[in-house]
């Protein structure tokens, strides 16, 4: 039987709004992820990994850098 276990990575969110907090630009995501739809207010911040990276806190980590705003369909 195989199982496959996923890993976390850190992503590093750029851009966007000015007002997202600090403290949401750093969040763990699936490896493998090449998009972050982050809740935001009355919507979502999108952000795309384009290859680039960093390190945080002597780890490793994506940079998404954000694409676009769209609003919570009701």
């Amino acid at each position: 039987m195989s199982h496959t276990v996923s890993q976390d990575i850190t992503a590093v969110l750029v851009g966007g709004p000015e007002h997202l907090p600090v403290d949401r630009r750093v969040q763990r995501v699936s490896a493998g992820t090449d998009t972050v739809k982050l809740p935001h207010g009355a919507g979502y911040e999108h952000f795309r990994h384009r290859g680039e990276s960093t390190t945080v806190d002597g780890g490793d980590a994506l940079v998404f850098q954000w694409v676009m705003h769209t609003a919570i369909a009701e």
